[in-house]
């Protein structure tokens, strides 16, 4: 089974998914077995293998779910965005909403800390994000007429994922991140 298949859950797969990303967010996905999943989403450890297979599977759906969440989250901010230099800052305004409701830091950085082995889908699908925000970040600089796009997107990166990994500080870095970000992209982009 593919973690990135369209296939619909039931009403007990999507039960189980629901408590998969809950446990597997709040306590990390190592410290989470599947009878503590099977027992929060009301099924029996039999009914969670039919849906999903395994642990590693129902983890990269778990991962997908999130990532197909936060892409459309920073699609529709930079879809909103009034220019194309206010859109390469859009991650970081996605950020702040993401943020409000996910207080743990980022689940594709506690995943790749979890589950260092690079065969491991878990760990490609976190990687897949990351290179993704990077290419976009890239892509949104190029379009601002940025001069030097990969750097300020290396750049761009780097600040994004240090206000995730230190989110759970309650520093609020995202502030001061964002703000470094735009003179960064001001600084970088014409007019």
């Amino acid at each position: 089974m593919d973690a990135t298949e369209t296939r619909p859950l039931t009403a007990a797969g999507r039960r189980i998914a629901d408590a998969a990303e809950e446990l597997f967010y709040e306590r990390g996905i190592t410290g989470v077995g599947v009878d503590l999943i099977a027992e929060h989403s009301g099924v029996t450890k039999r009914t969670l293998y039919n849906q999903f297979g395994s642990k590693d599977h129902l983890v990269a759906v778990y991962l997908t779910e999130r990532d197909r969440r936060w892409r459309s989250l920073v699609q529709a901010t930079v879809d909103a965005s009034a220019t194309p230099r206010d859109a390469v800052l859009a991650p970081f305004e996605a950020l702040a909403t993401w943020s409000a409701t996910n207080t743990r830091g980022c689940a594709f950085i506690n995943a790749l800390a979890e589950l260092p082995d690079p065969a491991h889908s878990a760990h490609h699908i976190a990687t897949a994000q990351k290179l993704w925000l990077l290419d976009l970040f890239e892509t949104l600089a190029a379009a601002a007429d940025c001069p030097a796009p990969t750097s300020l997107a290396r750049q761009l990166l780097l600040l994004h994922e240090a206000a995730l990994a230190t989110q759970p500080l309650r520093l609020d870095t995202l502030t001061e991140a964002t703000a470094l970000a735009r003179s960064l992209i001001i600084s970088a982009t014409p007019h």
